[in-house]
Order: structure tokens, then C-alpha cells, then sequence
């Protein structure tokens, strides 16, 4: 008998904070997954981003990124981490990302955490962060072919929820 599929999906800051804000959609989101078995992770770049909110964000994002940090736990989402041969190889991808103009020069961080997850072996990205949700698909798909990376969907948590129904 074949081992099943990890259920595994990897959550950006904007989700988290999203949960922090007691948002419905974000907590329907995290509630319905979970009760199905999957696993939130959060690459490094997704931890260090709270941090950073947390420590030099202005209000009320601080205060959301403060909450989200303290309650990791409670919502059962695990940071996962890359050896230094892996973060050279994100940054690698997220430098082709920009030359490919699928990410804007300012979103440095999204497509660190698109090459992350993809480097952690997890199919999707859940996000709420419109610079990743209006990706093409298409040529997204060829940029990680092309890197030899397995691929990595951004979906917004309320599709996601949809689609379980």
C-alpha cells in the first residue's frame, strides 16, 4: 500500500495576521483544514516577517503581529526550517521571480516565501496578500520548472473553503 500525502499547506504573515484580526474567513479557514488532518507550516521568511511587524510595525499591525506571534501554538501552525544551501537557492529564485516581473521589486519577502514552501515540499501557499494571488499561473509554474523546484499554488483561504464544499 502507497504512503498517503503529507496534508500540508504553508500560511503567509497576511493569514496569520488575518487570524490575529479574529477575521471569520481566516478562522473558517483554519478550523476547516485542520479538522481534515492538514498542517499549517510557516517558512522563515513568514516568522522573521511577524517579527520584524512586531518589533517595527505601527498600530494596530504591531499589536495583530504581537497576537499572532503569541498564539503560533494555539492555532497548531510550525515553522520549518532551510539549511543555508536552500536559503541560497530561494534567493536564487525570488532574484528570477523579479527578472521575470511576476513579483514586484518592493515584494522581496513573497517570493522568499514562494521558493521556501516550494524548498519545504509544500504544494501551496495560503495566502490573502494580492501581490501573490495575482501571480499568472502559468508563468509561475515554467519559473519553477525552469529552477527544477517543485511547484507551488498561492490560494486565498475563502477558495480554499469553497472548494470544500
Amino acid at each position: 500500500m502507497a504512503a498517503s500525502p503529507r496534508k500540508q499547506l504553508a500560511l503567509d504573515a497576511n493569514v496569520l495576521l488575518d487570524l490575529a484580526e479574529d477575521k471569520d474567513f481566516a478562522h473558517d479557514f483554519r478550523e476547516q483544514f485542520q479538522t481534515r488532518g492538514y498542517e499549517f507550516l510557516l517558512s522563515p521568511t513568514t516568522v522573521a516577517e511577524l517579527n520584524i511587524l512586531s518589533i517595527y510595525g505601527g498600530e494596530p499591525q504591531k499589536h495583530f503581529a504581537d497576537l499572532a506571534l503569541q498564539k503560533l501554538r494555539a492555532w497548531k501552525c510550525r515553522p520549518f526550517l532551510l539549511s543555508d544551501t536552500e536559503t541560497a537557492i530561494a534567493e536564487q529564485f525570488r532574484r528570477r521571480l523579479s527578472e521575470l516581473k511576476l513579483i514586484p521589486d518592493e515584494e522581496w519577502d513573497d517570493g522568499l516565501i514562494l521558493a521556501e514552501t516550494s524548498l519545504g515540499d509544500i504544494p501551496m501557499l495560503v495566502t490573502s496578500d494580492a501581490h501573490l494571488l495575482d501571480i499568472d499561473e502559468d508563468a509561475l509554474l515554467m519559473a519553477f520548472n525552469e529552477a527544477d523546484l517543485p511547484p507551488v499554488r498561492p490560494a486565498h483561504p475563502k477558495r480554499l473553503v469553497k472548494a470544500l464544499r
